[in-house]
């Protein structure tokens, strides 16, 4: 008798440490304050904005369960492949650059892959028939209006530094007087147009006089790209960015759509908001 009240006891106890940890229940998933915590540093918004993202991507879980959309493990790899591909790296080089550069791993990256791809196959299911391509006016509209959205550099003037082994580079990065004849530089000026549209990213994020991460080269070694000057920017007109915009006002309409979409779900489905942190 006495084991017997003692395992009630106990499992009490454990019930309420759950309980205590969960912060929202969505239609029986449960969101805890560890994720809200995690969700607020990752975003930087306050408990309210995280737990709305959080329901979101819950309910975006349950239709993509409800849907029965899936993707495999061939699409994952081929998606990865692409962009390693346009990055001029094989797959194993792509995932040594993502860890050095984000601190992901390939297991990591592979499940925020499925992920993405999850998400497209749900956003194409819901938004397709509700989408139009814009016409030229509105597309000409859209740009009058955000111009600034569409201009970039010319070029980026850069110092390429280049070893095999990536220790050595990393030294000579963090000490440039530390001699170090296995690293070779080179001085190069990156039209804008002329590079893949990751390294144009990366080096629009780096600040100037900084280095980028270390990455693959392609070719066995590793290489970083000290950032000395961004040349020229300037604005190519309407017709150089024509597709961009397309793509832009697609996406906020597709965005609009999924948004009254989640909304509606949202107010139809059991949330339990408990507490927040």
């Amino acid at each position: 008798m006495y084991k017997i009240f003692l395992t009630l006891i106990l499992a009490s106890l454990l019930n309420a440490e759950i309980v205590d940890g969960v912060a929202v229940v969505v239609k029986e998933k449960a969101i805890t304050l560890f994720d809200v915590k995690k969700e607020m540093a990752l975003s930087k918004v306050d408990a309210k904005k995280a737990s709305d993202i959080l329901i979101r991507k819950a309910l975006e879980e349950i239709e993509i369960q409800d849907k029965k959309i899936s993707v495999s493990s061939e699409e994952v790899y081929e998606d990865i492949k692409a962009t390693a591909g346009r990055n001029n790296l094989s797959v194993s080089e792509f995932y040594e650059a993502v860890r050095n550069a984000n601190g992901i791993s390939s297991t990591e990256l592979k499940e925020k892959v499925e992920q993405k791809l999850l998400s497209q196959k749900l956003y194409a299911a819901l938004s397709y028939s509700a989408m139009n391509p814009p016409s030229d006016t509105e597309v000409q509209e859209y740009y009058d209006l955000h111009q600034e959205d569409f201009s970039h550099p010319s070029s980026f003037a850069v110092t390429i530094y280049t070893a095999k082994d990536e220790v050595k580079l990393q030294e000579k990065i963090d000490n440039l007087m530390f001699y170090a004849p296995e690293v070779t530089t080179i001085e190069q000026e990156l039209p804008y147009e002329r590079i893949s549209p990751e390294l144009a990213a990366l080096l629009e994020k780096t600040k100037q006089n900084t280095f980028t991460p270390i990455v693959p080269d392609g070719k066995g070694s590793f290489m970083s790209f000290y950032l000395k000057g961004v040349v020229s920017a300037k604005e190519g007109g309407i017709e150089s960015v024509k597709s961009q915009i397309a793509n832009r006002i697609m996406e906020e309409q597709r965005e609009q759509v999924l948004g009254d979409y989640f909304l509606r779900l949202r107010q139809n489905t059991d949330i339990n908001l408990i507490r927040l942190p």
